[in-house]
């Protein structure tokens, strides 16, 4: 799936700034959870995995705040709503949609955060997920919010606590159906041939469907990719400096990853795109340092273990999106 991921990058270089000063205000608060995740000493990476996760090292986290899920649909509705933003998928005029019919990558026209496979496929559901959202899209979204995007260390800082109820974090090759229960929305058949659901999803599944990990987060693992605020490059690269061409990291996997040829659902694993690039598998979470989240951020979680059961829908009731 990585390099599908990297051919999508390098077909969906969208045109057009970051906006990088561009500020919608916002009125409402988020309708959202900010969990706190603790700090200490966390490992980041893995020597005996991908190239990219190595080498290994030992990172001093501090305390983070991180959304309990994912940035749904009816969140980036009102976000909208309230401030008129045009995505840049809506600007590019197209978004990169997975055929199944053709195994491959393509641009559709019209494809966008409402519409994600395009003008002529169904709406996207208030309480899944929100994609074919760019890296710029996502940073303009938080910060409207006066929070951030995490950086990738944060994040693994908090799959590292745990990616399911009972605190599992995952490895490559581990099934995912515990107890003819599954855990994970990834892909289940023969990719990219055929996926027959059998999870109940052949895309997105609803934020928090699969359950609440200890750490009080849902959808670390599969669902969509996260974009992070973090550069793509080697861990131990001495005096990098991004250029124009350079790829903003993404985290947690997604429904396209098949487990018998792709890792992505991992703790350590990376992905990367451009930062105007918008995919149908791609979506993010906000993050904010404590003692600095204003009142439109959301609400601060209260301390302790949340969980859901697994295989029980936790989400709020959405906003749908606007066709």
């Amino acid at each position: 799936m990585r390099q599908v991921l990297l051919a999508a990058a390098a077909l969906l270089a969208l045109a057009g700034c970051a906006r990088d000063d561009a500020k919608p205000a916002v009125r409402t608060a988020r309708d959202a959870d900010l969990v706190l995740v603790r700090g200490g000493d966390v490992q980041i990476g893995d020597d005996a995995s991908q190239a990219d996760e190595r080498p290994a090292f030992r990172y001093r986290a501090r305390d983070v705040l991180l959304d309990r899920t994912p940035v749904t649909v009816g969140q980036f509705a009102l976000f909208v709503e309230e401030t008129g933003y045009v995505t840049e998928a809506e600007r590019f005029g197209a978004g990169g949609v997975f055929q199944h019919a053709t195994s491959a990558w393509v641009e559709v026209k019209g494809a966008t955060w409402r519409r994600p496979q395009g003008p002529d496929r169904p709406a996207a559901a208030g309480d899944h997920p929100v994609t074919q959202v760019s890296w710029n899209d996502a940073r303009a979204f938080c910060h409207a919010y006066g929070a951030r995007l995490p950086t990738e260390l944060e994040w693994e800082q908090a799959g590292r606590l745990g990616q399911t109820p009972d605190g599992h974090v995952f490895k490559t090759g581990e099934p995912f159906l515990w107890s003819n229960q599954h855990v994970i929305n990834v892909w289940q058949g023969a990719f990219p041939i055929y996926d027959s659901g059998a999870d109940g999803y052949r895309l997105t599944s609803p934020v928090g469907r699969f359950g609440t990990a200890p750490s009080g987060l849902t959808d670390m693992a599969g669902n969509v990719w996260e974009w992070t605020d973090s550069w793509y490059r080697p861990y131990d690269a001495k005096h990098w400096k991004p250029d124009a061409a350079s790829e903003r990291v993404q985290r947690g996997g997604s429904f396209l990853c098949d487990p018998t040829l792709c890792s992505g659902f991992r703790v350590t694993a990376r992905s990367h795109s451009t930062p105007d690039t918008s995919l149908m598998h791609v979506g993010f979470r906000c993050a904010a340092d404590p003692g600095r989240v204003p009142p439109v951020a959301g609400r601060l979680a209260a301390p302790g273990r949340r969980t859901a059961a697994v295989g029980t829908a936790a989400p709020r009731a959405a906003r749908p999106a606007a066709s």
